[in-house]
């Protein structure tokens, strides 16, 4: 397999988190998306996304070398054609409340803060630094504390998100954390998003997928 990826980008981390939980060997692609303009946006890269965003994961085990494009997408898959150990729960009620989780960071709070929707600000409607930070932190404070209330409330949390064993929530919410933290966000009434946090990166699969620990980190 091949990860498209860039070092920072909190969909490349939730795929490298997957892979890395389903004892996957891959080779990282680094896609630098800040010099000389972005790699993303080159023609090569635009040929296998033509979204131009991160991550794209060929796998080259399928007839044709699939080429897969959105993180979420991708680890549903990697969790179909490697069913262990599992990032979903059999149960479909059960299932939906990982998948609320997961898409309440992947839909709500990240897009608003990806890097093009911050170039967007900054670089077409001028707003200042501290302004383009603390658009950042709203979204993200505001996004995580009703990922807390939830988490807090539901007996189904154990160790993670979903019981005792890392799932497809815990590898959307780690990423996310990480970004709120370079723009200092208040954690201090998330102690279940904490908890969880500190049970995921004591795992060795967190430990190698993060940002710092990828051959592309600055």
């Amino acid at each position: 397999m091949k990860l498209y990826s860039y070092f920072r980008s909190s969909a490349s981390y939730r795929v490298r988190i997957a892979l890395h939980l389903k004892g996957l060997a891959f080779e990282t692609v680094p896609i630098d998306l800040i010099r000389n303009g972005g790699a993303q946006f080159a023609a090569e890269y635009r040929k296998l996304n033509p979204d131009a965003l991160v991550p794209a994961l060929i796998d080259d085990a399928q007839e044709g070398a699939a080429v897969l494009t959105q993180s979420l997408a991708i680890i549903e898959y990697l969790d179909e054609t490697h069913p262990a150990p599992p990032l979903l729960p059999q149960n479909p009620v059960d299932r939906a409340f990982v998948r609320g989780i997961a898409l309440s960071i992947a839909c709500d709070i990240h897009p608003l803060n990806n890097l093009r929707v911050l170039r967007y600000l900054m670089r077409d409607l001028k707003i200042s630094d501290d302004d383009k930070n603390a658009w950042y932190r709203h979204w993200c404070e505001q996004g995580l504390t009703a990922i807390e209330a939830t988490l807090a409330r539901d007996k189904r949390v154990g160790r993670f998100c979903y019981g005792d064993a890392p799932t497809l929530a815990d590898c959307c919410l780690i990423p996310q954390i990480a970004n709120a933290r370079r723009v200092d966000c208040d954690f201090s009434g998330m102690p279940t998003i904490m908890r969880i946090n500190e049970a995921c990166l004591a795992l060795d699969a967190f430990a190698k997928a993060a940002p710092a620990n990828q051959p592309d980190a600055e």
